[in-house]
């Protein structure tokens, strides 16, 4: 339900225990143990990797295609479709980075595709949903083929290391920028 105050919508949480968060702690799904330091740090990038994915992932929940697809201020192209379209692109470049094969192709063509193709239609929002899930596993795929962080791969030499940290910095950004996107479509706020 939104509401709205002066057309700006109200702030909300689901939260009861602590309303500055978006779920209660006892039922948030990035409310576990995590790795375990003696895992090591390619466990602690995971770990923090796949918090960043869920988090963004939430941020997008409960909305139809029109919410998703709308867009932030003018003359910004950003939306949280956007958003989702962007990180699967970003997900075969980075496959493109550790591959020495020749490049996969552009998922959504020319530069800012992503954002400007990011329309109000279930279909698209399904299909970009698609795309984001193959992508990360195609690149998670890849990457468990090379355990060692210090491992240099593709043509660029990229260390594994430096692509894991990049990972999580792109997914921690674009989740901010879905808190900012989620607050002005509905009013929902909390970390």
């Amino acid at each position: 339900m939104e509401r709205m105050t002066d057309e700006q919508p109200v702030r909300w949480s689901q939260a009861t225990v602590y309303p500055d968060m978006w779920a209660d702690p006892d039922v948030d799904p990035r409310n576990r143990d995590g790795a375990n330091p003696v895992e090591g740090e390619l466990a602690t990038l995971q770990d923090f990797l796949g918090d960043y994915r869920l988090t963004f992932r939430m941020k997008c929940e409960g909305l139809d295609a029109e919410q998703l697809a709308r867009r932030s201020v003018p003359p910004s192209t950003m939306s949280l479709l956007g958003l989702v379209r962007h990180l699967a692109e970003v997900e075969r470049d980075w496959s493109n980075w550790i591959s020495d094969g020749d490049p996969l192709l552009k998922l959504y063509g020319a530069k800012d595709a992503d954002f400007h193709g990011a329309v109000a239609e279930q279909a698209v929002v399904d299909a970009a949903f698609e795309d984001l899930e193959r992508e990360q596993a195609a690149t998670d795929a890849a990457l468990a083929r090379h355990p060692d962080l210090s491992e240099r791969l593709g043509k660029d030499a990229i260390a594994v290391r430096e692509l894991m940290v990049h990972r999580i910095d792109e997914y921690a950004r674009h989740s901010g920028h879905a808190d900012l996107l989620r607050e002005c479509i509905d009013g929902r706020v909390g970390q």
